[in-house]
């Protein structure tokens, strides 16, 4: 069990909080809560195998959210003094008061009990930055080699890694200290054949883990990347698909993504009440279909998850003070839940958030974010090569690629990294050019299986976008492979869309 970094427990942190909660008390807040954060991050990127770019970042900073006279306030600094936090805590209250005139809608939040003092840490054996970065350059630069020595023209490589440390209090009695961390390697072949090329990328997802998977444990990248030069040559030389109805066979490595634009920001209730639109829309998944719609087949289980363990949104409490937990959002094909923070659940007669509240960074305030929202597997369920097996004609697809969804995250298009031709119940060579187009409820209706938890894997990004000023937030979705009947084909070339 690793200890909360020295650096960041160094920091006077219950003296600032103490100083900047006891001046919003003295101005008559209704709710007022503190955070000081420390957020490291490293990216490396190598090109052929030679690096380009190595760039650290670090970011510390305090801040102070309050609600007075029914108004929100706040305000954040990167003086860590107890004068510097009494200042912040005004300027919070100030902007509260200036915002008072313009405030159509009191705030109000949902109750949540008081947890006292909490240390939470995530799961993982090897601080990333605890590893040399001619270490980390040397890994990456022999993964390249492997691929330049197979056959492949060119290869793009990026480690991307972060540590988060999180300190909150909040006048109720809730004093929470936390670090995560997380890390994303990516490696993109590129192959060139007769005057044209395409890609290939790693299917290894970001993880909440550390150093660790990328050395062995949890991810084969030897067997991954020995393949690779392989699959790329074929797909270079496969023809484009024909464009038609097909059963279509998909990979956790592709479908993360399809949950998390149609199912993972349609269910953000700020979204479905019409309160937050920025980078992704609204909703059609509106509160008077909650326990009515079918949004999918008897198949779709789908959880809202902040205690998953290794995932990007996996954490002890939010940002709100809020413990994280497990909820249903959709059960057994039927639309039961949504994602909230205090707020929404209190305007929406809710008893309590479910812990979706999340700032990037501390010169931010915490919006409500997206949990770790994923497909449930079945029980006993069959293998990815069991689902193939029972497609006459059809399509199976590994990895994501590009994708384009409408703004009531309804009339979607996906493609992917690879595409195999099924015939018979077996896989019969590359196509290439493939996208798969449905609305939500459509392609949601249509999956007929989802495989065991044998085929399970939490997918993910670091760069779920959301607000204005807009803020990033990682996620993950886990998913099982799963069968999909009668989906309507593409050829991507020819519509534009790859």
């Amino acid at each position: 069990m690793h200890e909360i970094d020295p650096a960041f427990a160094a920091l006077p942190l219950r003296a600032l909080a103490d100083a900047a909660l006891t001046r919003a008390r003295e101005l008559g807040v209704e709710h007022v809560d503190f955070r000081l954060e420390r957020i490291r991050s490293q990216t490396l990127r190598l090109k052929d195998a030679a690096l380009e770019t190595a760039m650290d970042a670090d970011d510390v900073g305090l801040a102070v959210r309050v609600v007075k006279d029914g108004t929100w306030g706040f305000a954040s600094g990167i003086d860590l003094t107890t004068k510097s936090a009494v200042q912040v805590a005004e300027q919070a209250v100030m902007v509260a008061q200036v915002s008072r005139a313009i405030n159509r809608e009191p705030i109000e939040l949902a109750a949540e009990p008081v947890h006292g003092e909490q240390t939470w840490i995530s799961a993982y054996e090897v601080d990333p930055f605890g590893v040399p970065t001619t270490d980390k350059v040397a890994l990456l630069a022999e993964w390249s080699r492997r691929l330049l020595t197979g056959g492949v023209d060119h290869v793009d490589a990026a480690l991307l890694q972060v540590k988060e440390n999180k300190f909150y209090a909040d006048a109720a009695g809730t004093v929470t200290t936390q670090q995560r961390v997380r890390l994303h390697p990516v490696l993109t072949a590129v192959g060139i054949a007769d005057g044209a090329f395409d890609t290939m990328r790693t299917l290894a997802p970001p993880v909440g883990r550390g150093y660790e998977f990328l050395t062995g444990t949890g991810w084969d990248f030897d067997l991954e990347l020995a393949r690779i030069p392989e699959l790329l040559a074929e797909k270079l030389a496969a023809p484009s698909v024909e464009a038609g109805s097909y059963d279509v066979v998909i990979a956790p490595s592709n479908l993360w993504l399809t949950i998390h634009e149609s199912i993972g920001h349609a269910t953000e209730l700020d979204r479905a009440l019409g309160y937050e639109a920025a980078y992704a829309g609204t909703s059609f998944a509106t509160p008077d279909k909650l326990g009515k719609l079918q949004y999918g087949s008897k198949v779709l289980n789908i959880t809202g998850d902040r205690t998953a363990e290794h995932g990007l949104s996996t954490i002890g409490y939010d940002d709100e003070g809020v413990e994280t937990q497990q909820w249903d959002i959709v059960k057994d094909g039927l639309f039961v839940g949504y994602q909230l923070d205090r707020r929404i659940a209190h305007l929406t007669g809710q008893s309590r958030s479910n812990g979706c509240a999340f700032a990037d960074s501390p010169g931010n305030m915490p919006l409500q974010r997206m949990a770790n929202v994923s497909l449930r597997p079945a029980p006993g369920g069959p293998s990815t090569e069991d689902l193939i097996s029972g497609v006459e004609r059809g399509i199976y697809i590994e990895g994501d690629k590009s994708w384009s969804i409408d703004m009531q995250r309804y009339n979607f298009q996906f493609t992917g990294q690879r595409f195999f031709k099924i015939e018979n119940g077996r896989l019969a060579g590359q196509l290439r050019d493939v996208a798969y187009q449905a609305t939500t409820t459509d392609f949601w209706n249509s999956m007929e299986a989802v495989g065991g938890p044998q085929t399970y894997v939490l997918g993910g990004a670091f760069n779920c976008g959301k607000g204005q000023p807009g803020q990033v937030a990682p996620v993950s979705h886990g998913c099982p492979a799963a069968l999909f009947r009668g989906v309507n084909i593409l050829n991507a070339l020819k519509e534009g869309g790859q």
